[in-house]
């Protein structure tokens, strides 16, 4: 009996810990992109307006090489991936972000979203997906304001329906997410 007891433990020991495994890999997963949100959210409130602002601005912009006042959604985007570790994407511009190999159709918590403009015949915004909602994206965006114009004045939370939304890519590497 109790040689049955131990190898009935044995097998729930070895069931949890086969699990525990596969859960802490879900946990990476979500670590990863969680870090990504965190330190976009961090930069909500930074505004050009502010010289707090205008300092995180520089620096969004001196990371992908921009040593002028120039649009900034795609450097913030940038800034925030470097912040979590990442060396890409890097980049000032929007377009540049939407590679074949990135794009995903399932937005996820840290993917990029792209908005595309008919005037520009081109993607020219994009933001952080923090979490979809139904048909809603909610984003973390930099150069955007209030009514979510593309050439704005801070970092802001956006609600943003996915028909709005022309694209979305996934840059954390695969074995993370």
């Amino acid at each position: 009996m109790a040689t049955i007891r131990f190898i009935y433990g044995l097998i729930c020991f070895i069931s949890f810990f086969g699990h525990w495994q596969f859960d802490s890999h879900l946990l990476t997963k979500k670590a990863a992109s969680d870090k990504i949100i965190t330190i976009a959210q961090s930069q909500i409130g930074v505004t050009e307006t502010s010289r707090k602002g205008q300092e995180a601005i520089k620096q969004y912009l001196n990371y992908v090489n921009i040593k002028t006042d120039a649009a900034w959604c795609a450097a913030f985007v940038s800034w925030v991936y470097k912040e979590a570790g990442y060396q890409e994407p890097r980049t000032a511009w929007s377009p540049a972000l939407f590679p074949k190999l990135k794009q995903t159709l399932n937005p996820q918590k840290g993917d990029i979203l792209g908005i595309y403009f008919v005037k520009l015949e081109r993607i020219a915004h994009c933001g952080l997906v923090e979490q979809t909602y139904h048909d809603w994206v909610v984003s973390i965006e930099g150069n955007t304001n209030v009514s979510g114009s593309r050439n704005g004045d801070g970092v802001y939370r956006k609600w943003r329906h996915k028909r709005g939304i022309s694209k979305y890519a996934r840059w954390l590497p695969k074995n993370v997410n």
